[in-house]
């Protein structure tokens, strides 16, 4: 357990461990990568949770529209009506 609150790939004891945790945190390739996922991840997140906020106020139902896109400002119209779509499909 001591190894997973280590900041420090150099003061972990399990080495194999402390060795990836220095390719992720000084290797330039490895830093890279997690740059890259870490972006990969947020992205994902930015684009789901709006989408799935909207998806939850449709079928709450108290809502219009009109209102469920003020709340929800990162999607457009269109793209709320495409959820309301799917929402009463799956109605």
């Amino acid at each position: 357990m001591h190894d997973f609150s280590c900041t420090n790939p150099d003061d972990m004891n399990y080495e194999t461990l402390a060795k990836k945790a220095w390719y992720f945190k000084q290797d330039e390739k490895g830093v890279a990568a997690m740059c890259k996922i870490m972006e990969d991840i947020r992205n994902e997140a930015a684009l789901d949770n709006p989408r799935e906020t909207a998806r939850r106020m449709m079928k709450d139902g108290e809502l219009s529209l009109e209102k469920i896109a003020h709340y929800v400002s990162a999607l457009s119209m269109e793209e709320l009506k495409e959820i309301e779509a799917e929402v009463m499909q799956l109605a």
